[in-house]
């Protein structure tokens, strides 16, 4: 999966021939008829509500690929270290910011691929996407299969 090019019609077609479900019980439960259910295939964005949908249809939280892209590809901060965790919008209500210290195996799986497949180095990864060297070397170890073990 692309986490950077994110086409959600794709991923939810993809998910549902795998679970194969049928059309008639989409349609029913979406309240949409067959078109409209191909019409989503093509869509590379969905409002969320119908996304939500999709996500109980097919028992998969499509929201997390969203998640997973703003770990990785969230705009780079000023530098300076925010103590507090939530922060003041424009009309001066309390807003939780974002973190950026959940990583799923997913994530995991594909920073690992792009070290195994030389695109980058530990070291651009921990430099990219600020995550700490120890998290960086710990997923190296654990989760690469050493030529030895075989």
């Amino acid at each position: 999966m692309d986490v950077k090019a994110i086409h959600i019609g794709k991923l939810v077609k993809e998910l549902w021939q795998k679970k194969e479900i049928s059309v008639e019980r989409t349609c029913k439960f979406l309240k949409c008829r067959e078109e409209d259910i191909n019409l989503m295939f093509r869509q590379k964005a969905m409002e969320t509500d119908m996304l939500l949908r999709w996500s109980k249809l097919l028992e998969y939280d499509f929201f997390r690929i969203y998640s997973q892209h703003l770990i990785l590809f969230a705009p780079k901060t000023s530098g300076k270290k925010e103590n507090k965790p939530i922060q003041k919008n424009a009309d001066d209500k309390k807003i939780p910011l974002f973190k950026k210290n959940i990583y799923t195996k997913e994530i995991i799986d594909h920073l690992l691929e792009m070290i195994d497949t030389n695109q980058k180095t530990p070291l651009q990864i921990i430099t990219e996407y600020k995550i700490p060297r120890t998290t960086v070397y710990r997923w190296i170890q654990k989760y690469t299969i050493k030529e030895n073990d075989s």
